[in-house]
């Protein structure tokens, strides 16, 4: 089997932050979405890998991070989407790449709890053309959604229903035999203008073939939001195997579940689990609460900060008050300006700097 990983999209819902990065690299628990999925399809046995990108800068991005697969020891194959006209349509291009192989396709911004090696073992060893992995969710109206006939197998399929059927919606992940190329060449355009990966299903069933519908128990997180890049975060952090390789001076106090990564310095602090500390990090003076990432080369001194993600090469001085539920971009300076108020809650942008008042 050959894996298919979908990681065009602008992110407009986390605007600004992926105004200037892909969302889809964004770390949770100090590792970019991307490379979770990369790592998933990996621990399923699959090592050649096709990434859909778009063109321009994210595309670069994604490029430049995840080169041609070696450091997580598969071979990535690039495939451009020109323009974003839907997950068939991305199926659709990749058709070269697939061939004729049974396949695995994972959206490139999405968390899962587990991984996926029973799965991908259940539908290689099957006469299954589809298998499809449903999730109950509190919101349907919002994905594509599986009306199921008594029996548990798919009636129909509707993307973004004003009147859900059920609420088990479509995760994300999926895997397809060669029919599915049959069935992007033959669906039209949705009223949004693109090619419905749930039209390609519906096509697959009412053809008569044979889909099987998963109902995954486990949590499931799309990272579209900023709420959501938390709340995955949290979960990711409580699966972590928590260790200590950076420096703690005898000041601090290190509660569980904490991890403190490679040349990170702990001072005079007090950092409570579950969360992780970057490479090179330095925690001066500071109190680093529950469920928080603080990314790599990043410096936080006489501040609090807890249940929040830091990206990359991120300051933190001399703030009154504790930071919480926030998502702060790379590069962002955040020191005590003269006047203060008290409430803290920030969705700040890539190189940004803000003086608190």
């Amino acid at each position: 089997m050959k894996g298919l990983i979908l990681s065009g999209g602008k992110g407009s819902r986390l605007y600004p932050l992926t105004y200037t990065s892909a969302k889809q690299l964004i770390p949770v628990a100090n590792k970019p979405v991307l490379v979770r999925v990369i790592e998933t399809i990996k621990e399923a046995g699959i090592d050649e890998i096709g990434i859909v990108i778009n063109v321009g800068s994210r595309g670069d991005q994604i490029r430049n991070a995840i080169g041609n697969g070696s450091e997580f020891g598969v071979k990535v194959t690039y495939i451009v989407q020109e323009q974003p006209l839907g997950l068939a349509h991305a199926v659709k291009v990749s058709e070269d790449f697939l061939g004729d192989e049974r396949f695995v396709m994972f959206l490139g911004d999405n968390v899962i709890e587990g991984g996926i090696s029973p799965l991908i073992k259940q539908f290689a060893d099957s006469t299954w053309n589809s298998q499809i992995v449903l999730t109950r969710v509190a919101n349907p109206m919002q994905y594509g959604v599986a009306d199921l006939a008594p029996d548990g197998s798919i009636r129909r399929l509707i993307e973004k229903p004003k009147d859900p059927p059920s609420d088990l919606a479509l995760v994300g992940i999926y895997m397809f035999d060669a029919s599915i190329h049959k069935a992007t060449h033959a669906i039209k355009p949705s009223w949004r203008g693109e090619l419905e990966i749930t039209d390609a299903i519906q096509w697959l069933v009412d053809q008569g073939m044979s889909v099987h519908p998963y109902v995954h128990k486990g949590w499931w997180i799309d990272t579209g939001k900023k709420e959501d890049m938390i709340e995955a975060n949290n979960m990711v952090l409580e699966e972590l195997d928590h260790q200590i390789h950076g420096y703690v001076d005898r000041d601090s106090t290190i509660g569980r579940r904490v991890t403190i990564e490679q040349g990170a310095e702990i001072i005079n602090s007090v950092v409570r689990g579950p969360t992780i500390i970057g490479k090179n990090t330095r925690i001066i003076n500071s109190y680093i609460g529950p469920y928080t990432s603080i990314f790599h080369d990043c410096v936080i001194e006489n501040s609090e900060i807890e249940h929040s993600m830091m990206l990359e090469n991120g300051s933190v001085h001399n703030i009154e008050g504790r930071i919480q539920d926030s998502l702060i971009g790379r590069n962002v300076i955040i020191r005590k300006s003269p006047i203060r108020p008290k409430a803290h809650k920030f969705t700040l942008g890539d190189n940004s700097k803000l003086g608190l008042l």
